[in-house]
């Protein structure tokens, strides 16, 4: 998927999250949650990248057009 690297991949592999359906099923916040719930250092970059390749979109587009859309849905996600 567009702007997912090996690395990423790994992380998500990590946290359940093996396909490209998986990560459709669990959303960019779904997966990302996920994703630190295993302990593993997740920076906003990889949210912008999961957001990114569900949409396909440059991750960098994505940090600045949906930035505050995507960490208010985390906010509510993380309470």
């Amino acid at each position: 998927m567009m702007g997912l690297g090996p690395k990423s991949a790994e992380m998500l592999a990590h946290a359940g999250i093996a396909t490209v359906d998986d990560l459709r099923n669990a959303g960019s916040i779904g997966a990302f949650v996920a994703v630190k719930k295993t302990g593993q250092p997740a920076s906003l970059n990889l949210l912008w990248a999961l957001e990114g390749a569900l949409t396909n979109q440059p991750w960098k587009e994505v940090a600045k057009r949906e930035r505050t859309r995507l960490l208010l849905a985390l906010d509510l996600v993380e309470r």
